[in-house]
């Protein structure tokens, strides 16, 4: 399947404000009118692509912490967490347990942090996996997958998976979930769709926050909310992250996945000023056609990402997708 065709902004206006969200998102809304979205370069731009890279590789705690936020969607709550590194098979991942963790307590959550499949690694999944396991209260493995520009499809999922069986190998299935946010959440996906495919467990529920489950681009709301992402889309950064792989490889656009009733419960997230919001609804109607136990919300004026992890909305997220891997863990230990 082709590349979908460039987006014209010209014919996308900024739309007003609402004025019904919190003070708070739509301080964030008019800081975000204020900076226009920056095209992606080709993928033969090889230094470009290392610059965008870079810029988000510091370890500079602000940074980190911000970063950390934008890639995850989470919150910063006042539960300490600890962080351990590992490897497996070549790929880093972190373990961070809250500190008032019951010793009893089995549960696990694999959380795939976002960035463009570009950023988020490094200090920065480190530092997020300490905040999502503060925001949902549980032991959280993150992973610091391989990313552009060195390291397009498939060599990032590749990662996922081998961290997913090492989760398997120290955690019952039915002690573990997973979510992802962004990219991370395309990696969730994509993962349920290769364990299936390679016989291993699913895990007891899945949050995928805001995935761009088609990078064909064919939604709606690539459209009709264009003027939140750079002119063009998408489509370098697509064409760049599928390597030799066509966009509508199931592993790489999930959306053209197979699912069937014994996939996992899952939660979908998105906002209405989200360019990724037809991918959201798209894989939910698929996910309920095919008898899988789902629900999506989707939030007034959030844009990609929510509010940065700044407003309430950002909060009631959070609960939101909490909630539903708690009923999930509770279910399967009844």
């Amino acid at each position: 399947m082709s590349l979908a065709h460039s987006v014209d902004h010209s014919s996308t206006p900024q739309p007003p404000i609402p004025s019904r969200i919190s003070p708070v998102a739509q301080t964030v809304l008019a800081a975000a009118a204020s900076r226009p979205p920056v095209p992606d370069p080709p993928k033969e731009d090889v230094v470009t692509w290392q610059a965008i890279a870079a810029q988000a590789a510091t370890d500079e705690p602000g940074m980190v912490e911000a970063v950390a936020l934008v890639t995850t969607a989470g919150v910063i709550t006042d539960v300490a967490a600890g962080v351990e590194d590992g490897e497996v098979e070549g790929a880093r991942y972190f373990v961070a347990t809250p500190e008032d963790l019951a010793e009893d307590d089995e549960r696990a959550l694999f959380f795939i942090h976002g960035g463009g499949f570009t950023f988020g690694g490094g200090p920065t999944a480190r530092r997020s996996t300490q905040i999502i396991a503060g925001a949902y209260g549980v032991k959280t493995y993150g992973i610091d997958y391989r990313q552009l520009p060195e390291a397009p499809f498939p060599a990032g999922l590749d990662d996922v998976v081998a961290v997913y069986r090492e989760i398997l190998r120290r955690h019952r299935p039915g002690s573990v979930a997973v979510a992802g946010q962004s990219g991370g959440s395309n990696l969730s996906a994509a993962l349920l769709l290769r364990a299936r495919d390679e016989g291993l467990p699913f895990p007891v529920a899945v949050g995928l926050i805001s995935p761009p489950a088609d990078l064909t681009q064919s939604g709606d709301t690539y459209k009709t909310n264009a003027f939140t992402i750079p002119p063009g889309g998408l489509t370098n950064m697509a064409d760049f992250y599928r390597g030799g792989y066509p966009l509508d490889h199931p592993y790489v656009s999930p959306l053209f996945g197979d699912y069937t009733a014994d996939f996992p419960p899952t939660i979908l997230t998105a906002g209405t000023r989200d360019f990724l919001l037809s991918d959201t609804v798209r894989l939910h109607r698929k996910l309920l056609k095919a008898g899988v136990r789902t629900e999506l919300h989707v939030w007034e004026g959030a844009p990609h990402g929510m509010f940065n992890g700044r407003a309430p909305e950002d909060y009631e997220q959070v609960a939101q997708v909490r909630e539903f891997l708690e009923d999930a863990w509770n279910a399967a230990r009844a």
